[in-house]
């Protein structure tokens, strides 16, 4: 595949994971009386994820995550060349599929960006009140786990063909327990995408969303070098 078909995949990949995942936050989760909740919130993120894992894997890699993307060059899986290409796609995604949330929940009579549109937050901003402190931490660690899965079901000494299915219910994990925390970012496009829309105290935290999930997808890149077989 050529880098224009890599970016594309990612581009539509990642607009697919914001507009599935934060969709569902915006549009489904309170609904009245079958309302989707936080579990139904979580299990979207995932779905997303290992959907388009089988759509496009064998396309781009199916990253959808500047972090994702920066821990497999941590982790010896991914080329230096193709980072910044790749992270252009999945933020250039992230914005268009928040874009795109935004032109259906704006139809509905009463609809308000106050409301956080899925925005990602700490203090006051946390769905729970947690502090940045708490955030970083949570942020940090639920990355580094998300791609030590990754890089773990997607190794050639792993079974084959269920790296998907390992990774979608590893992201729906993650959502299930930091939701209340942080509204869950582990990727920086899909905190850019909500936040840009937002504006205000949303853009002024967003900056958190891009260190920690970094920090911590590089720092397990590194670690799970620990597990290559001896040469």
């Amino acid at each position: 595949m050529n880098m224009s078909q890599k970016m594309t995949a990612e581009f539509l990949g990642t607009l697919w994971l914001v507009l599935g995942g934060c969709g569902s936050a915006v549009l489904a989760a309170a609904f009245p009386e079958v309302g989707i909740g936080l579990l139904g919130v979580a299990l979207a993120f995932g779905l997303t994820v290992l959907t388009m894992a089988f759509a496009i894997g064998h396309i781009s890699g199916c990253h959808l995550n500047p972090a994702v993307s920066l821990g497999l060059w941590a982790g010896g899986r991914f080329p230096a060349a193709q980072l910044l290409p790749y992270i252009i796609a999945q933020v250039a995604g992230g914005i268009a599929g928040a874009g795109i949330l935004y032109l259906i929940a704006s139809g509905q009579e009463g609809f308000s960006l106050a409301g956080g549109f899925a925005s990602n937050g700490f203090a006051e901003h946390s769905p729970g009140g947690y502090s940045m402190l708490s955030v970083m931490i949570c942020e940090v660690v639920m990355t580094l786990f998300f791609l030590i899965i990754i890089l773990g079901a997607t190794d050639e000494r792993a079974p084959k063909g269920f790296a998907p299915i390992a990774i979608g219910l590893g992201l729906t994990l993650i959502h299930l327990i930091s939701i209340p925390v942080s509204n869950t970012s582990v990727n920086p496009a899909r905190s850019t995408g909500p936040a840009l829309f937002v504006g205000d105290w949303a853009v002024s935290q967003l900056w958190l969303f891009w260190v920690a999930p970094i920090v911590g997808a590089i720092l397990a890149g590194f670690i799970y070098r620990y597990f290559r077989p001896a040469e």
